[in-house]
């Protein structure tokens, strides 16, 4: 039986690929196949693509997405280079209803596959390749909450772990999801810590510290610095790992001294200064707020200042700041100052530590002290309370003593 080369990318002409897989399909299916007969006049011959003829691809894509249901038969050896050659011509269609329909067909098969069947994954893959091609994400979100387990069930190994995250990561990226696509990118690159010196590992660290720093929504940097294939890039990357550096714990003005040493870099690697500019105000009101802590007050004086705005932009910024879950407070038109109810560390390492540490101390001597006042006033209340009491019992031990005209006089049961 013929099988279908093992080739993820697939290059060749519709018409012959169509071909290709139309024929693997009937060899699977068996006798009284037709997938080849139906699709073949369908079908516009070379020397008439020329002229200027088109073969109705949709048609075409149709009759293959609807056979396609027998992949669930083929050897496991071929079965991921056949989705990939379906996946490639679907790509080719011109009506959303092919992918629906391609969707559909590998929804079932993958249904259909024992849960603990790794041959899950290569049908997977395929679905999340169709999604990626559609656009359509959300119908892949729901599914991720069981990623976790299929990766476990499926005992994939690092490589294939890498090969699905990016996967994922990819589609997310397509359909502008760029949390959830920078989340996988990083699962990715998780995988390749055992390896962190590599070649892969430093494009992959590369790619995710771009899109950490150009994600208008991510501010957290720990995730990145906490990797060795990131800790890398202080050799082989320099450059990169200093812009890191900067959007970790540096301030706006480190950031401009950056550019200015480094007036090319950002052009050069695409970067969005507009974007790297705002996230780094943010953030470095962030900070202002942090080393704000004792005061819990931030004049609007300092505020423009740091971050080289005009005094009258400075509400805007805190807003914005306020808006982006970095810091929580109240503006003070009256007092030109903003104030702090909570602010973010950037940072959180040895010096912060010490920092909680000191505060939590604080807070337990804090602590002490308001017990030792609650069990003073308790004692000085059970001390009233017993008084009150001794002293009610000798009044009570006197009881009620009448007068001594009172005393003398006859009892009602006496008789004269």
């Amino acid at each position: 039986m013929p099988g279908v080369s093992n080739l993820s990318l697939v290059e060749g002409a519709f018409e012959e690929l169509a071909s290709e897989l139309a024929t693997y399909l009937d060899n699977i299916k068996g006798e009284g196949s037709t997938v080849s007969s139906d699709i073949t006049p369908l079908l516009v011959e070379p020397e008439k693509i020329e002229q200027g003829q088109q073969t109705d691809k949709d048609a075409v894509l149709k009759k293959l997405v609807t056979a396609s249901s027998v992949l669930n038969n083929a050897p496991e050896r071929e079965l991921q280079a056949a989705y990939n050659l379906l996946i490639h011509l679907i790509s080719q269609a011109s009506e959303p209803e092919s992918t629906g329909i391609a969707l559909g067909v590998l929804g079932t098969l993958f249904n259909t596959i024992q849960p603990e069947d790794d041959t899950r994954f290569h049908v997977l893959l395929a679905i999340v390749e169709v999604i990626k091609k559609s656009g359509n994400y959300e119908t892949l979100r729901p599914q991720l909450r069981t990623l976790d387990s299929w990766v476990q069930q499926w005992e994939l190994d690092a490589e294939d772990q890498r090969q699905l995250y990016l996967a994922v990561s990819n589609a997310a990226s397509t359909a502008k999801e760029s949390e959830d696509s920078y989340a996988y990118l990083l699962r990715a690159l998780r995988t390749l810590q055992d390896d962190s010196s590599s070649t892969e590992a430093r494009d992959l660290s590369l790619k995710a510290l771009k899109t950490a720093v150009q994600n208008e929504k991510h501010f957290d940097f720990q995730d990145l610095t906490a990797l060795d294939s990131i800790q890398s890039l202080r050799k082989s990357d320099q450059i990169w790992s200093e812009l890191l550096e900067l959007f970790s714990s540096e301030s706006y003005e480190d950031l401009q001294d950056f550019k200015e040493a480094n007036s090319t870099f950002l052009s050069d690697n695409g970067l969005n200064e507009e974007i790297l500019d705002r996230k780094m105000r943010l953030l470095t009101l962030a900070s202002l707020s942090v080393q704000a802590s004792q005061t819990r007050t931030l004049p609007y004086s300092t505020i423009a200042k740091a971050l080289n705005i005009p005094s009258e932009d400075v509400e805007i910024w805190v807003i914005d700041t306020i808006r982006s879950g970095l810091v929580e407070g109240k503006l003070s038109q009256q007092n030109q100052e903003f104030l702090i109810h909570r602010s973010t560390y950037r940072v959180f390492g040895e010096n912060q530590w010490r920092e909680v540490a000191s505060r939590l101390e604080t807070w337990k001597s804090s602590l002490v002290n308001v017990l030792a006042v609650i069990r003073s006033q308790k004692e000085e209340f059970i001390r009233e309370k017993e008084a009150e009491i001794s002293g009610g019992g000798i009044q009570g031990g006197q009881g009620y003593r009448p007068d001594r005209r009172q005393r003398n006089a006859p009892s009602a049961l006496e008789v004269e």
